[in-house]
């Protein structure tokens, strides 16, 4: 199977890509496609045996539009001088059109040369002339509405193209009947009604267009947090190269006030970094030879040189844009229902206007009366803003998450973030910083502190745990060499395993003894440490408890008002931790937390996170990406912190790469709004149509309620705008 993200072009309305859609998912060795409108693009899966990319390109050309090929960045293109001016000729042109056409009929004066009454063929030829240069103008519509209808995918432009055409038609027949002396059919022309419906449909996507860039731009502020060009060292010589000229492994040069270029590792130098964009961390991070760096990050005040290590699409900030693209491409269940019923609301608009045409005809109107209803139906019933209401409001979301530190995976997240009932935090590296530092040792052997602590340290330095990184940090601080390790072995859950000098130890919580069935005398000891808030790790050597250390860490900044806003919107929270009771139920108690299950291995996790989903619970599991993994993967919203640069955490769906957890709060608060955003598009668009096409028939006409197709084209812009303006409020959200 091979996954392929491809830019289309031609798409215009949630019909298009419906369309698009719906005709590669039909295609013989395509397993899986999504078409994302705002994006213009369409993520394919499919079978390396039966097709390759240059197939898939074939179907999306078959179907109507053109691949652009692979997808490779968000661009904002703002709208040339070109086509400004254009638009202001056209602009123009429909309102000396509108004047020539209807003009007289309110009274006002008309053009000698051009009067219907006294000049009827330089009217009628004026009139074809400027309605031809709008069919020019707006041939783009025209064309792939034509190719939809013949791909049996009809979209907005197969309405409007069926309604100009009609239109035009019907007016070139009435122009002949003038030529053959029908003098009266003159005042049955309607070229201008198929050239404003054009127009306005222009006017719109013109907007559209704007629109769908400024739900964008948060996420193209990321991609240009990078410089554009960078300085690397070759033999000792300085060059300035762009950062696609860099390659894993180059040393690039950084010197005060110059942002980095690419993820690597200082080699020489010292300097305090702003790595806010990414940690949260308002204050610079002082770094030195062996730190890592991230692209973006500004240097403050100092000179290092680093070593290229993640570059391109590897680095950290194009992992996170990737995210929130491959996020935009997902759909939510709510857009799914969108989708579906536009991809069934054109052709049956089309059987509406067909049939409203044949009724007509029926009960003796005319037929200028007939094809003029037929033309309004098809334009004012145009899916546009139906087809806007969702992914609009899903990508201005996905972009204020991303630029407030929250990676979400999928589109869903946003819809389901609200729904959450249950959020199950893990404790170590979550709830606190994960920073152990040791705080009191009760050794029971004969050996002095300072050398028990070596031996435990120099085990601790094989595992990954932060609390081996509490002993690690106190052999790098005494500046004590690490002892020769062998046969080490983590036994997950539980604790470590190692070999000194021939001599085994064990280091672990309480259940490592259980495990081994070794005598535990020192249980009183234990539940001392952990009054004082100590997570405790048991030293064994020969079966026998040799010491007893405590290790304490530092509760998160803000974690208390985090979990006192969760449970005044009375959510339940619980405390899921592999630590003792006694340490675990302390932090809680200080944090607020009434619930905990503690002395909990990985596994044993997910089960709870599936017992709870079994109690109908809607859970949200918090942990720090590593040892939470299947905790995480089981919950219905995993979230992962402490990820750092580490961003591609495959079992968390959300990645709060600032590592607040007032993040939590604010995906929850952007989820609601989001939705009832996304409502309240639905029904304005539902409701136009509703309203609209009734009127668009003639229902109303015996209380004197009509339009005609360029009042009908002209509503069906101000419904865009009105989804268009309701879904970028939700950039004023407050974080």
């Amino acid at each position: 199977m091979k996954k392929i993200n491809l830019s289309i072009e031609g798409m215009t309305c949630s019909a298009c890509s419906n369309g698009l859609e719906k005709y590669l998912n039909k295609q013989k060795g395509i397993l899986n496609a999504t078409v994302n409108l705002v994006m213009a693009n369409a993520t394919i899966e499919f079978d390396e045996k039966i097709l390759n990319k240059e197939k898939v390109e074939q179907f999306v050309k078959e179907a109507g539009f053109k691949s652009l090929g692979e997808f490779k960045e968000i661009k904002i293109e703002q709208k040339g001088k070109k086509e400004k001016i254009k638009f202001i000729i056209f602009t123009i042109l429909a309102i000396f059109l509108m004047y020539i056409s209807m003009g007289h009929m309110i009274n006002l004066p008309t053009i000698p040369f051009l009067d219907p009454h006294t000049n009827t063929t330089n009217y009628m030829i004026s009139l074809l002339i400027i309605t031809v240069c709008f069919l020019g103008y707006g041939f783009d519509i025209l064309k792939n509405g034509y190719k939809n209808l013949i791909h049996k995918t009809p979209n907005m432009d197969t309405l409007v193209g069926i309604g100009v055409i009609a239109s035009l038609g019907y007016s070139i027949y009435n122009m002949y009947m003038v030529f053959k002396g029908n003098h009266h059919q003159a005042m049955n022309l309607y070229f201008e009604s198929a050239a404003i419906v054009i127009y306005f449909i222009k006017l719109g996507r013109y907007i559209d267009g704007v629109s769908k860039d400024k739900t964008k731009e948060a996420i193209q502020k990321l991609v240009k947090i990078t410089p554009n060009t960078a300085v690397i060292k070759i033999d000792g010589t300085e060059k300035t190269v762009t950062l696609d000229e860099i390659h894993k492994g180059d040393i690039v040069v950084s010197k005060a006030g110059e942002k980095i270029a690419v993820d690597g590792e200082i080699l020489t130098g010292k300097a305090h970094l702003d790595e806010s964009f990414i940690t949260g961390e308002s204050k610079p991070v002082s770094k030195e030879v062996g730190n890592k760096v991230i692209a973006g990050s500004m240097n403050y005040d100092g000179y290092i040189e680093y070593k290229a290590e993640r570059i391109g699409k590897e680095s950290t900030i194009s992992e996170i844009v990737r995210l929130v693209v491959e996020a935009s491409n997902t759909k939510a269940p709510i857009a799914k229902i969108a989708d579906k019923v536009s991809g069934y609301f054109v052709p049956s608009v089309i059987v509406i206007a067909i049939i409203t045409f044949i009724v007509y005809l029926l009960i003796g109107q005319s037929f200028e009366t007939a094809i003029t209803t037929f033309v309004t139906v098809l334009v004012v019933a145009c899916p546009c803003s139906l087809g806007l209401a969702t992914p609009l409001a899903i990508i201005v979301s996905e972009g204020l998450c991303a630029s407030n530190g929250i990676l979400v995976k999928k589109s869903e997240i946003l819809e389901n973030a609200q729904k959450v009932n249950t959020i199950v935090f893990d404790k170590t590296g979550t709830l606190t910083y994960g920073k152990l530092k040791i705080a009191e040792i009760l050794n029971y052997s004969d050996m002095k502190d300072k050398d028990l602590l070596h031996l435990i340290g120099s085990i601790e330095s094989k595992s990954t745990h932060p609390i081996g990184k509490a002993f690690t940090e106190y052999i790098e601080q005494n500046k004590m060499k690490k002892l020769e390790v062998n046969k080490f072995e983590n036994v997950a859950g539980y604790g470590i395993i190692g070999t000194i000098e021939n001599k085994k130890f064990i280091l672990g919580n309480s259940k490592i003894l259980e495990k081994y069935k070794i005598e535990n005398k020192h249980v009183e000891d234990e539940k001392k440490l952990a009054k004082n808030g100590n997570s405790i790790i048991y030293a064994v050597k020969d079966n026998e408890i040799i010491a007893l250390i405590g290790v304490n860490d530092i509760v998160r900044k803000n974690v208390k008002q985090v979990i006192s806003r969760l449970n005044k919107n009375k959510i339940q929270i619980i405390m899921l931790t592999g630590d003792n009771k006694e340490t675990a139920e302390k932090i809680a108690k200080d944090i607020g937390i009434t619930k905990v299950i503690s002395n909990v291995i990985p596994s044993e996790k997910a089960k709870i996170i599936k017992k709870l989903k079994q109690e109908n619970k809607y859970v949200m599991m918090c942990g720090d990406g590593i040892n939470d993994s299947p905790a995480l993967a089981s919950s219905d919203i995993g979230v992962s912190v402490n990820s750092g640069t580490d961003i591609a955490m495959d079992s968390s769906d959300v990645i709060l790469t600032k590592n607040d957890l007032r993040s939590i709060l604010n995906l929850i608060n952007i989820s609601k709004k989001t939705i009832r955003n996304i409502k309240q598009n639905l029904f304005w668009a539902f409701f136009y149509n509703c309203l609209m096409i009734p009127i668009a028939i003639g229902l109303l006409k015996p209380i004197g309620i009509s339009i005609n197709p360029m009042i009908a084209s002209l509503a069906m812009v101000f419904s865009s705008i009105t989804v268009i303006l309701n879904a970028l409020r939700l950039k004023r959200i407050k974080i």
